[in-house]
């Protein structure tokens, strides 16, 4: 569409994505500039619909960016009253004391939220301080000015063909334009992955490590609730196949988020994250907590695990990465929102100097300083090789010697240095003959359920008639690669059935994408070991429509 004519509007700071660390950038901008023009664009239906994290909300970074959140009706209701890790078996659970862990492990003083509802307040906040928001605007295409600078976006595109030509009822969209564009559009966002290719900002950095979590709302019985509960597991069902584990809160109204994350590195095409996640609420203490309750709500949302090693650079000319299209989850925290908030105020900080100084479109390499040195580097620093020791050496060694390196950088050094990571996630899947394939038991329809019906409890959404934005480097890989020898992990490894392998009598096998499936997960992009799928951004307003997660 490079032909079209589109109008153009012009602002001080585009940003794309209203998640926590886009949010938070475009507050802290109006709150040292009330004159500065800024725009956040969000491609969910409504701000918060694409939000996916049943999260444990450490408020270090409301506390820095709205110190009066409290006053303000942050809704931040359910204070965390206690914290259990288990090691589980299949017919049984052992609990991890607390007192061995190091600090940083421990929840007083965190909340149990929904991220959702979390950021339509903070959109409120910066809604009240100037801010223009407009959701069900989908990014799809970066402006660059004569230098190479990114100086904008397209926004708003609508109607494509289904082929994606332009037909009579295509909406062109419009370019809005920055003196700098922020990237806050989350895990694996399509314009940072170009961002980080054009401009070669993984040179220096391991390779980016993600996992795929699940998660399911459940309303349990009232006597099984204890709002404020925080408990995690590790072990069964995964056992050796591959890392991750659970994650069980209770938040208000007799609700509990369920939750799941397997580690995308995992070597056995075989394996079928989903199904685990099933199988997991089948566990005796899980299905006991459950009984008599219902689901309703699902999703799922790659998480970047990477950590600080595998942090790009962070910066281009007129263009900033934030929050999760950097990786700043802290893995064993299980918590990333913080490091998101403080990194758009960072950021905010940074441009609003540059702005000052009469400067536009060049790299803010305060921000990059910022986060390395500052808060969330130190976060990050202390836990950068409990990853690597999980992936090389397992589970007992990530405990053990990942918790005895947590406390010695809690005391400022490490006898590990800092561990590689090595392969990418995709480089990791090997040939299905290597492995034997995982029995499942099928889903019973209480506790358990097939993809497809819960989907339907993800409540997304995508115009049929709309070109997919799930697209193929090369058509022929996944019949003639990916099916003989990893045996079609697209099949299992998508938490949608978005992927099939249709075979008809007398018929070679199909391919089918059935993107009207998809709820943005990017797990795809990540785990294809072909690297052949790329996720690209859909018509606005399309995807899941998360409630309350």
């Amino acid at each position: 569409m490079a032909d079209v004519t589109r109008e153009t509007m012009e602002y001080d700071v585009v940003i794309v994505g209203a998640g926590p660390a886009g949010l938070s950038a475009a507050i802290r901008l109006k709150q040292l500039d009330a004159d500065l023009e800024v725009v956040v664009l969000e491609k969910g239906s409504e701000v918060g619909a694409h939000i996916l994290s049943g999260a444990v909300l450490d408020p270090v970074g409301l506390d820095a960016l709205i110190p009066d959140w409290k006053a303000k009706g942050a809704p931040l209701n359910v204070p965390v009253t206690e914290d259990k890790f288990y090691m589980l078996g299949e017919a049984g659970q052992v609990r991890i004391p607390n007192f061995p862990m190091p600090p940083l492990m421990n929840n007083h003083g965190n909340y149990i939220v929904s991220m959702g509802n979390v950021c339509r307040w903070m959109a409120e906040q910066a809604e009240e301080l100037g801010v223009e928001i407009f959701p069900g605007m989908a990014c799809s295409e970066l402006v660059y000015g004569d230098s190479g600078e990114v100086k904008g976006v397209v926004a708003g595109v609508f109607g494509l063909e289904e082929d994606g030509s332009i037909g009579e009822n295509t909406e062109p969209g419009m370019e809005l334009h920055g003196k700098y564009v922020f990237l806050s559009e989350g895990v694996r966002g399509s314009l940072s992955k170009e961002v980080i290719a054009k401009y070669n900002l993984d040179a220096d950095s391991e390779p980016q490590k993600y996992g795929l979590g699940m998660k399911e709302i459940w309303e349990i019985d009232p006597e099984k609730h204890r709002e404020g509960s925080v408990t995690h597991t590790m072990g069964w069902p995964l056992g050796g196949n591959a890392g991750g584990g659970s994650f069980i809160y209770h938040l208000e109204n007799n609700q509990v988020y369920v939750g799941f994350v397997v580690h995308l590195n995992y070597k056995n095409p075989h394996l079928f994250p989903y199904m685990e996640f099933q199988r997991f609420k089948h566990h005796p203490m899980v299905a006991e907590l459950l009984k008599g309750g219902k689901r309703v709500a699902y999703g799922a949302r790659a998480i970047t695990e990477g950590g600080y090693q595998s942090m790009p650079k962070m910066v281009a000319p007129g263009v900033a990465l934030l929050g999760c299209s950097v990786g700043m989850v802290n893995v064993p925290r299980i918590k990333g929102n913080h490091n998101a908030m403080l990194s758009g105020k960072a950021a905010a900080e940074a441009a609003y100097a540059a702005i000052q100084d009469g400067r536009a479109s060049d790299e803010l390499s305060s921000y990059e300083t910022e986060v390395r040195t500052g808060a969330i580097g130190q976060d990050l620093k202390k836990v950068r090789n409990v990853k690597p020791l999980w992936s090389k050496r397992g589970l007992v060694a990530s405990l053990t010697l990942g918790g005895f390196d947590m406390w010695t950088n809690t005391l400022g050094f490490s006898l590990l240095g800092t561990m590689k990571h090595g392969k990418s996630d995709a480089e990791a899947t090997e040939p299905a003959a290597d492995h034997a394939p995982i029995d499942y038991p099928k889903p019973d329809g209480k506790l358990s359920f097939d993809r497809l019906t819960n989907v339907a409890f993800s409540f997304t959404n995508h115009e049929e008639s709309q070109p997919a934005h799930l697209k193929l480097k090369d058509a022929s890989v996944p019949v003639a690669k990916n099916l003989p020898t990893y045996a079609g992990p697209s099949q299992r490894y998508c938490p949608a059935g978005v992927y099939e392998y249709v075979q008809e009598a007398d018929k070679d096998a199909r391919f089918v994408i059935n993107f009207q499936n998809c709820v943005h997960c990017k797990t795809c992009d990540i785990k294809d070991p072909a690297q052949n799928i790329v996720w690209t951004t859909p018509q606005g307003g399309d995807g899941p429509n998360y409630p309350n997660m």
